[in-house]
């Protein structure tokens, strides 16, 4: 059994920010916390060093595992929820599993 965490990575351009704040927010945050996310990023304005996307907002989630997040994820408390984010940004979602004790070799 894999000790990695695990991470939900988002890329967000929220489209309508009273929307998303009054309806997504506070309805997903009872869902996060269920399943036992952690914030790590929250943020506005990231730096772009590489590659030609203009990165408006990133969330950077962590999961006991990456099976958790899938869990929180498909959830059908965060499916209820979901659409409420479609409808006032546009996102990239990644599920991520960590690397065990730093180790970065390929699998």
């Amino acid at each position: 059994m894999s000790t990695a965490k695990g991470y939900i990575f988002a890329e967000l351009e929220v489209t309508d920010q009273a929307y998303f704040n009054a309806e997504y927010a506070p309805r997903v945050a009872p869902v996060l916390q269920k399943y036992g996310a952690k914030f790590l990023i929250a943020g506005g304005e990231p730096d772009v060093r590489e590659g030609d996307r203009n990165v408006k907002r990133i969330v950077f989630l962590e999961f006991k595992s990456a099976a958790r997040a899938r869990e929180f994820y498909e959830s059908k408390d965060y499916q209820d929820v979901i659409g409420y984010r479609f409808e006032s940004a546009l996102t990239h979602l990644y599920i991520l599993e960590g690397a065990v004790h730093g180790d970065a070799s390929v699998r």
